[in-house]
């Protein structure tokens, strides 16, 4: 039997903030949301239609994340096109979120720009890479 990678789960500042974030840039929807006993809320969120492959959980009481600009760990996000890319990058540019210009890869990296999340954490927003939508190869 293989295991099925099913969620993520991060600890976060501003659980709102970042359920907001998630809504907004990346068309997450609100799927579950529950009291956490110690305290707070939990939430998960999912592509619409896909709320039973992968998850993204967002829990209360995180630290925040000072990522340095070398460290490179981030959520990733397919979109249809180059110019969706570009979109976020602007908009991403005007919220003062915006930690990586447009640029070009190349294969399997492709065409992405990188967002921070209001918890500190890079989000990558991506087109022509051999995942999801605009898969190339």
């Amino acid at each position: 039997m293989s295991a099925v990678l099913t969620h993520l789960a991060l600890h976060v500042r501003d659980i709102e903030a970042c359920i907001a974030f998630y809504q907004d840039y990346a068309g997450l929807k609100l799927i579950h949301q529950r009291d956490n006993k110690a305290g707070g809320e939990v939430v998960w969120l999912a592509e619409a239609g896909r709320e039973q492959e992968f998850i993204l959980v967002l829990l209360p009481g995180g630290p925040g994340r000072n990522q340095l600009d070398s460290d490179f760990s981030h959520l990733g996000f397919a979109l249809p096109s180059r110019a969706a890319v570009d979109v976020i990058a602007a908009r991403g540019k005007q919220d003062g979120i915006l930690a990586w210009a447009t640029r070009e890869e190349p294969y399997p990296v492709g065409y992405y720009c990188g967002l921070r999340d209001p918890d500190g954490n890079f989000v990558e927003f991506s087109y022509g890479q051999p995942l999801g939508p605009g898969a190339n190869g």
